[in-house]
């Protein structure tokens, strides 16, 4: 019997998760919260809005009812925003089964508090709900697209990790598994502030060597924090650390440096925003690294300038000379 998986999203990167699954084999079912848009979805068999020309296999369903979906399988797949996450689990807990099994491709903070993923789903659920998170380089586009991918599953549950991984597994998407779920947490939110600031010196013209600076002092920042929280150092240089962190801060399909590209031209958030038409997962996530930093007493430099630029109304050139101008010391 064909496994199945559930998956709570219908933006590019959920879309492309039940894409990957589906053609591995999974009977596959996709949810979205806007019924204008799954009933497209359905009847164009394919994500137009966020993967044009990307066919979805004829073992993949689509629906709006969170009722279908805690029926069709007892591991879900969250790949919401992750200021909805902790909204859809209470939406979707009274349908749900003792058993089930919560995975997510969501990353971020929780924006009420600045708690990890993980503390949600124990909060809602219980801390015994086996538990994962999938971070990692990875494009929704390439990976809709078969383009070779290889991403972290962590979970507290290894079995679990395990069975994910199975899942998700191809020829072209390679799945390491991990029991640090804390360290790639916080890798996968941390960086899409990173990005922003490394997308904002690149809108100013300011070099490559300036790009590799921030991305080598933003990994330490990562770590900084991480190490803090309870993550490993070892994840922190791994595929769901730098490797995520290379990755937004370098390629313009990412949606946090497309952001700090155009602020750094000169271009307001709202219009930055607008003309990108999807979530910014950075912006939210840099007012809680920030929080995060101040409540631990944390030095994390580029993101308290990134958060001053987004919520103080900073100049970003005026953010880069400010971190020049900080005081030398050993690296």
């Amino acid at each position: 019997m064909a496994k199945k998986i559930a998956i709570l999203g219908s933006g590019s990167w959920g879309t492309a998760l039940a894409i990957l699954a589906a053609r591995n084999g999974c009977q596959a079912l996709l949810w979205g919260h806007n019924a204008e848009h799954v009933e497209i979805l359905a009847r164009d068999k394919q994500n137009r809005r966020y993967l044009p020309g990307i066919v979805f296999p004829e073992n993949l369903a689509v629906t709006t009812e969170l009722a279908e979906v805690a029926a069709f399988s007892d591991i879900l797949l969250v790949c919401v925003p992750s200021h909805a996450f902790k909204t859809i689990l209470a939406q979707i807990k009274p349908y749900l089964a003792d058993n089930v099994q919560i995975a997510w491709a969501t990353k971020g903070f929780n924006p009420d508090g600045g708690s990890l993923l993980h503390e949600i789903v124990a909060d809602i659920f219980s801390a015994q709900t086996p538990a994962a998170i999938i971070s990692g380089p990875s494009f929704a586009r390439e990976v809709a697209a078969d383009l070779p991918t290889a991403i972290t599953i962590a979970s507290s549950q290894p079995g679990f990790a395990r069975q994910l991984a199975d899942i998700l597994h191809s020829a072209h998407f390679r799945t390491y598994t991990s029991t640090d779920i804390i360290g790639v947490e916080v890798g996968g939110a941390v960086k899409n502030v990173l990005a922003i600031a490394a997308g904002i010196a690149d809108g100013l013209s300011l070099g490559a060597n300036t790009r590799a600076a921030l991305i080598t002092r933003g990994l330490t920042e990562i770590i900084r924090l991480g190490l803090q929280l309870g993550g490993k150092q070892d994840t922190f240089m791994g595929l769901a650390g730098l490797g995520d962190l290379i990755l937004t801060c370098t390629d313009n399909q990412s949606r946090n440096r497309r952001l700090g590209l155009a602020l750094g031209q000169g271009k307001g958030i709202a219009v930055a925003m607008q003309e990108i038409g999807q979530e910014v997962e950075g912006v939210s996530a840099a007012k809680e690294t920030f929080s995060l930093a101040q409540k631990y007493g944390i030095d994390m430099p580029i993101t308290e300038q990134t958060y001053k630029v987004l919520y103080e109304s900073l100049d970003p050139l005026t953010a880069v000379e400010n971190l020049l101008a900080r005081e030398l010391k050993p690296e």
